[in-house]
């Protein structure tokens, strides 16, 4: 697992908006928008049981996860990670009322589609990075001139 610093977690516990990539089950790649938290080590999200991602991440695990300073584009942080944990019930509706607080405000998540039932996910961390300005090639990778 990979360590969140103290500057990640403080990225990750605003309210910054970030985006979520699966893998579909073609291969390519889906990307959602998306409120996350933190708890403990790991980073949490919630979906609604049944949409691609939620069904994504069951058959592949694998995520990445972005965001950008919203006053500086080129000062960003990127998660690569694995959803370790799915947890429905009570347990994510609460959860989905605490990501609606601090992102909207509202105690309780409004947007809620009648029948529909949510997960929480819970995403280890395996890499971490925070680049400001351009980040560099790879070791080795810097091609041909």
């Amino acid at each position: 697992m990979a360590e969140l610093s103290e500057q990640i977690r403080d990225w990750i516990v605003a309210p910054n908006f970030w985006h979520l990539a699966t893998v579909n089950l073609d291969g390519s790649p889906q990307v959602s928008p998306m409120w996350i938290d933190v708890e403990g080590d790991f980073i949490v999200f919630n979906t609604a049981i049944g949409r691609v991602k939620e069904e994504n991440l069951r058959r592949d695990p694998r995520v990445s996860l972005s965001c950008l300073d919203t006053t500086d584009p080129y000062d960003r942080v990127v998660i690569h990670g694995r959803a370790v944990e799915f947890v429905e019930g009570d347990e994510a509706d609460r959860c989905m009322d605490r990501l609606a607080k601090k992102y909207v405000g509202t105690d309780r998540f409004e947007w809620r589609i009648p029948g529909e039932r949510r997960v929480k996910v819970l995403v280890e961390p395996t890499r971490v990075r925070h680049v400001v300005g351009v980040e560099p090639f790879r070791r080795g990778r810097l091609g041909p001139g």
